[in-house]
């Protein structure tokens, strides 16, 4: 019979969540924002809009990302938030005088107070017909905005020059623009890890890998989802607040346009890799490098982005970032809980 252990020495165990690669890309990631935060004195306007664009986009792909793939909500019709972000910001700023960025917040928070009703709508429904009713309901904001004389109605309408005005001069504006959507950016991102590293995070990988074996235990998957739902649409709101305040003109078919802003956002997350936050950021930056060299092809270039998305869901679903995760065992962003023995 062997002798027990003694207990000075059986090994110790702590519980760690960050690795030496993800400690270095923090260091890194300060750097790099920062290089950017000084952009307008070193770079010119069209990187800025091109920078600030795929921040933007990276918002989207994030918040999408949040809804897709940790809480199991398929939705196609995340261009509602983005154009209830927009047409905020225009009533704020454009009719009740509120000062621009100031809008934009706010516009975040109309967005989310919108995804409240929307949520007890949609989540009635569940796989693909919730995906088929987040479109419909998305098609059901555009049709209602199109009717509303007081903002263009179908044809849109353009902010006020009082409120350009307040931004000073045009180079004042395309900084402070510039520097609110890579302020988006990251805080999305950052509030994805944060959401992800809580007790709420934890839940949602249990939802995740058996929403019945989660409930189980505990977990009330559909408040939740919930909570995830309006988290999403209060980003997604600020991002399209952004966007429209870049464009100083909103339409309906602009605002809650499919293509722009859920399906191009859904092919930079499959292509990334759904489920992780790394993914979108590099399927964002995909998505721009493919655009910027396939643009001249017309209507091909959309059916490159489609073929491409489809070959590599067969090939690898779970996307070029989880290609290298589990090839390279690396993790930038790490939200799982380790445990290391000492």
């Amino acid at each position: 019979m062997s002798e027990p252990v003694p207990a000075a020495d059986a090994p110790s165990a702590r519980v760690a969540r960050g690795t030496p690669a993800s400690r270095a890309f923090a260091v890194l990631a300060a750097l790099f924002v920062l290089a950017l935060a000084a952009l307008p004195w070193w770079g010119d306007r069209l990187q800025m809009q091109i920078v600030g664009e795929f921040a933007l986009y990276v918002a989207l792909a994030e918040a999408w990302n949040l809804l897709a793939g940790y809480a199991g909500l398929v939705s196609v019709g995340q261009q509602a938030f983005v154009g209830l972000g927009g047409y905020a910001l225009f009533v704020l700023a454009g009719k009740f005088g509120v000062p621009p960025l100031i809008s934009v917040l706010l516009a975040g928070i109309v967005a989310a107070a919108f995804a409240v009703p929307t949520a007890f709508v949609v989540f009635r429904l569940r796989g693909a017909y919730f995906a088929i009713g987040t479109w419909v309901v998305a098609e059901v904001y555009r049709l209602g905005f199109a009717q509303v004389t007081a903002l263009g109605g179908g044809s849109g309408s353009s902010l006020p020059l009082a409120v350009v005005r307040r931004f000073g001069s045009l180079s004042a504006r395309i900084d402070a623009i510039y520097w609110a959507s890579i302020a988006c950016g990251i805080l999305v991102v950052l509030l994805a890890y944060g959401l992800l590293r809580s007790r709420a995070g934890l839940a949602l990988a249990a939802i995740r890998d058996s929403e019945a074996a989660a409930e189980s235990l505990g977990v009330d998957a559909g408040r939740t989802k919930f909570l995830v739902y309006v988290v999403v649409g209060f980003a997604t709101g600020i991002a399209g607040a952004l966007i429209f305040l870049g464009k100083l003109r909103i339409s309906p078919d602009a605002a809650f346009s499919v293509t722009d802003w859920t399906a191009f956002v859904i092919f930079m997350v499959v292509i990334g890799g759904v489920g992780t936050l790394e993914g979108p950021v590099i399927g964002t930056l995909v998505f721009f490098l493919l655009r910027q060299f396939l643009a001249d092809l017309g209507g091909w270039y959309l059916i490159v982005l489609g073929a491409s998305a489809v070959l590599l869901m067969l090939l690898a679903p779970q996307g070029l970032w989880g290609i290298a995760m589990r090839r390279l065992d690396l993790q930038l962003l790490p939200v799982r809980r380790r445990l290391i023995l000492e």
